[in-house]
């Protein structure tokens, strides 16, 4: 057989050799989670802080296993609990974090977590919280279950980005893939009950920026990451 004839498979399998190996190299491998500081989100997030202490009587929103059993796949930490103030005031708190955010995990969002649970989202808006530290791209839901009305207010860092679920959070996730590393993530959502979802929000963001006020700088960063002032 002629090297005429041999040129073309030869230079085709040469060129799939080369695409694998490049395609070995582009996947991340080195975890941002391992460079950092490991974070204990129960130790971490104070029990009392500005006007708020834990209520002990009223427990978060409880998912079910089949849920769980996927959380757990997906995050290395949750934490759940409620606040009160001395005017009786309750904002309940999430957070999730997981060392791994890249494709194969993704951040368990609330507009699946909550009709999971029975509840109908029946708004969705993006927006921005302004705080003392710099503005977080931000999403509000209103979940409705029979009399319940929940309104919510969560964000996500993908590394040291804030960004906004979708279409961002996938191109946060790409920028760190193209370095090589695999970004650690983190879901931050509030929820009060209450039918006045303005006074909700209000209460809500008043509540987060006391708590992000307690947090050393480090901590703080590791919830907002780093934002623009």
């Amino acid at each position: 057989m002629s090297w005429q004839t041999l040129r073309k498979p030869v230079l085709l399998g040469m060129l799939m050799l080369a695409a694998a190996a490049l395609a070995v190299a582009a996947t991340p491998t080195k975890r941002i989670a391992a460079a950092n500081s490991k974070i204990d989100l129960e130790t971490t997030i104070p029990r009392e802080f500005g006007d708020w202490k834990i209520d002990t009587t009223i427990i978060p929103l409880q998912v079910s296993p089949d849920v769980q059993a996927k959380l757990d796949k997906i995050y290395d930490q949750t934490l759940a609990r409620t606040y009160v103030n001395a005017a009786g005031e309750r904002v309940m708190l999430s957070i999730a974090y997981g060392g791994d955010q890249s494709d194969a995990m993704q951040v368990h969002r609330p507009e699946v977590c909550y009709p999971a649970q029975g509840f109908e989202v029946i708004k969705e808006a993006v927006g921005t919280f302004a705080t003392e530290y710099g503005s977080l791209p931000v999403k509000r839901l209103m979940a409705v279950m029979g009399r319940r009305h929940e309104p919510i207010t969560y964000w996500v860092t993908i590394g040291d980005q804030a960004t906004y679920v979708g279409l961002r959070q996938k191109l946060a996730q790409l920028r760190y893939g193209l370095t090589g590393r695999i970004p650690d993530g983190m879901l931050i959502r509030v929820s009060s009950i209450d039918v006045d979802e303005v006074g909700a929000y209000s209460l809500q963001e008043e509540f987060l920026r006391v708590l992000l006020r307690s947090l050393p700088p480090a901590e703080r960063e590791r919830m907002t990451g780093r934002l623009a002032a």
